[in-house]
């Protein structure tokens, strides 16, 4: 997707400065791509220039988004990503002025986190753990993936990039980069450990096999890097094996771990750091969804519960 000039220099930025991941500056190319295109419609011929944008335009854009009937929390991303971008072209000179800067963003509508419940947890892992007892390559993979994801609550993109060389098995806690190229350390849970020590022998076979990628710690059955879709399919199909699950994916376990935790009488600020998170408001959303815990505070604390 070409965009402007302007824009392309932006999108250079965050990945060469702010060292964003691929995805993230391929999804502010796209919501930039989005407006660039309402915009030349909007004045009528395609030889505009980004000081021809006013707050009026952005305006047009955001009811553009809403003909369209895209979210509010769509409208908001779209928005965030042209309000970045003005900043950019401000601050290298492209703009005299920023007109995004006072413009409101859509009150983005609140949805609560999926996850499983402790129970459902459970189920899956029995089930995980029954088809690894058959000590086969993807059997113990799979579990290996299951166990990292829920045990340590990392990310799609943080599993799918994690090197052999970062999983300390002697500490039982595994190195991974987060958003924005941010290194941090996650503990590993005996199971995981476990599961991990299980699945290397056949990884070593894959991998001498196929000459396959040496460094990476999640490979396929050819010995590549378990592609990111292929770690989606497998974690899907574990929740709908084992728990009957619809509607739930990898992101689910991640929302599991932190709010397993919190129910279980983890501290948010310890929870936020677990979970690579910059801004506590962003682990907050979690609290709402820790019912058990506020019942358990509620009755423990209240002289009539």
């Amino acid at each position: 997707m070409s965009v402007s000039p302007e824009a392309g220099e932006f999108l250079r930025s965050l990945a060469d400065e702010r060292q964003l991941s691929p995805n993230t500056v391929s999804g502010y190319r796209r919501d930039i791509r989005d407006f660039e295109r309402f915009f030349a419609d909007y004045t009528g011929h395609a030889g505009w220039n980004w000081t021809d944008v006013d707050r009026l335009a952005l305006r047009g854009f955001l009811g553009h988004c809403r003909r369209r009937r895209l979210s509010r929390r769509t409208s908001g991303r779209k928005l965030s990503a042209l309000r970045s971008l003005f900043r950019f072209l401000h601050l290298e000179g492209h703009i005299e002025s920023n007109p995004a800067r006072a413009l409101r963003t859509p009150r983005a509508d609140k949805r609560l986190p999926g996850h499983m419940s402790q129970a459902d947890a459970e189920a899956v892992f029995r089930v995980a753990e029954a088809r690894a007892s058959e000590n086969t390559f993807l059997g113990t993979r799979n579990l290996a993936v299951l166990e990292i994801l829920y045990g340590s609550g990392v990310r799609l993109a943080e599993l799918h990039g994690l090197d052999r060389d970062r999983v300390d098995l002697i500490s039982d806690r595994v190195r991974v980069m987060g958003k924005g190229r941010k290194e941090r350390i996650v503990p590993l849970t005996g199971a995981a450990v476990r599961a991990l020590r299980r699945y290397e022998p056949h990884r070593e076979r894959v991998v001498s096999l196929n000459d396959g990628d040496r460094r990476a710690a999640i490979v396929s059955r050819h010995g590549r890097r378990l592609s990111r879709r292929s770690i989606q399919y497998v974690v899907r199909n574990a929740l709908e094996r084992g728990a009957e699950a619809e509607g739930l994916s990898v992101h689910s376990l991640r929302h599991s771990f932190a709010t397993h935790l919190l129910d279980s009488g983890a501290d948010l600020v310890s929870v936020k750091e677990l979970l690579g998170h910059i801004s506590l408001s962003t682990t907050q959303i979690y609290t709402h969804t820790s019912r058990e815990r506020l019942k358990r505070i509620y009755r423990g604390a209240h002289p009539r519960a």
